[in-house]
């Protein structure tokens, strides 16, 4: 991939795992400056020598000033090593609020990593995990900041054929078998997309799942983004998203923390 035309300064979250560490390399290979969130420094060994190691963990927002201090844009590949119920309120969308948080009153690009089949509740995933339920209230967080953002709902990873790597985007979140059958892609291709998203004014207020057919690799992906529906303005789902999960349902400790992100959105709004 050829160097961007404007380098950015940007914070990965989720830096040394699998996505994360393909989203170093290719934002390094547009010419940004990369700096890391990382719980240690022993964890981060494997990350290139010119990425800039900041240690902060994710569920304690004290210690994120410094990782989110003069960046342009954030991605987040995170998430929970303890897939159940706490650990994914914890980090998966616990990560999000606070370094949401911790952000204010900066005005940063957001490129957000969740999953394909994020809005079916009713699956036993779901059911025995709420993982997908606290990564669309992550999805919600970021949509109620009012920052520019991209939201990728990637397939399953690295289940393509060698010869499958053309992308389709889709909206609607519509595949929900919870398999390969919805959708597969190659991580090095999540990452392109999620890097290339933060300098795309094509790919601003959009949400989709990203899952690869056969066929070659697209050679740019302004004219993957564009045709994409927007999400409106203010709402906290996607657009064609179903309408599953009424704020009227949901717990009180994710309505405060959607207000304090509000209400980060119209402070920063204000001082314009």
């Amino acid at each position: 991939m050829s160097p961007r035309s404007h380098p950015m300064r940007l914070l990965v979250v989720g830096a040394t795992g699998s996505i994360g560490r393909l989203v170093v390399e290719e934002a390094l290979a547009k010419g940004d400056a990369v700096r890391a969130l990382v719980r240690s420094l022993a964890r981060a060994r494997q990350l290139p020598s010119e990425v800039e190691r900041v240690v902060g963990d994710l569920t304690r927002p004290e210690t994120l000033s410094a990782a989110v201090d003069g960046v342009e844009a954030v991605v987040f590949t995170h998430g929970a090593e303890r897939v159940d119920k706490v650990g994914t309120e914890a980090v998966d969308y616990g990560g999000v609020h606070n370094v949401l948080a911790a952000l204010a009153p900066r005005e940063v690009r957001i490129a957000l990593m969740t999953t394909i089949g994020v809005t079916n509740r009713t699956g036993s995933y779901n059911r025995r995990t709420e993982a997908h339920d606290w990564k669309r209230r992550s999805e919600h967080l970021v949509r109620a900041s009012g920052l520019p953002y991209t939201i990728v709902r990637p397939g399953w990873f690295d289940y393509n054929d060698a010869d499958q790597h053309r992308l389709v985007l889709l909206q609607g979140d519509v595949r929900q078998a919870g398999d390969p059958s919805d959708g597969v892609v190659a991580r090095r291709q999540i990452a392109e997309v999620l890097i290339a998203s933060l300098s795309s004014e094509a790919a601003d207020r959009k949400t989709f799942e990203l899952v690869a057919e056969h066929g070659p690799a697209p050679d740019e992906f302004d004219a993957l983004f564009a045709p994409l529906d927007a999400d409106p303005p203010g709402a906290l789902d996607a657009v064609h998203d179903a309408d599953n999960m009424p704020l009227s349902d949901e717990p009180a400790r994710f309505m405060d923390a959607l207000a304090t992100i509000s209400g980060q959105r119209s402070a920063r709004y204000a001082g314009q």
